[in-house]
């Protein structure tokens, strides 16, 4: 018996659209999480960049469960006293969530090198786009679990 290791040249990407309408934020990031690094694929390597492409559209209609718009996010311009704090709102008035959305999936990645180049992998607009193609596969995240949409079908 041996272990079968993926090679570079193995590794097969697809291109997922997903449509972020009416989708919980969290629910959205973690899926979206793990297919940039290719967990739900059966050749599946952790030390290698094996997940799909994804585009992500009407990010400025995702939503946030709780009070999180009033949650603050922290920066550091480096100079003494530089501390600077958005509001999620604030944040997400400024470029429509593309930054949240980002924010969130990258604390489910990797750090360092790997998981910058997963997340390079993953691109995010906020209308819809019309971007016709046949070899993109459309994953609907309602269906996957009726927790993940504010407006559940039960």
């Amino acid at each position: 018996m041996k272990t079968y290791s993926l090679k570079t040249s193995n590794i097969k990407k697809q291109w997922i659209m997903i449509d972020a309408n009416n989708i919980i934020l969290g629910r959205l990031a973690s899926i979206i999480a793990y297919r940039l690094r290719g967990k739900h694929k059966v050749d599946f390597s952790p030390h290698l960049d094996c997940g799909d492409n994804i585009i992500i559209i009407n990010s400025k209609k995702i939503h946030l469960t709780g009070n999180k718009k009033n949650k603050k996010h922290y920066w550091h311009t480096g100079y003494p006293g530089g501390i600077k704090s958005r509001t999620t709102e604030e944040l997400f008035n400024k470029d429509q969530g593309i930054s949240i959305i980002k924010q969130a999936v990258k604390g489910m990645l990797p750090k360092g090198p790997l998981g910058n180049k997963q997340l390079k992998n993953l691109r995010i607009y906020t209308g819809q786009n019309n971007i016709i193609n046949k070899k993109i596969n459309k994953l609907d995240i309602i269906n996957l679990n009726s927790k993940n949409s504010k407006t559940r079908k039960n």
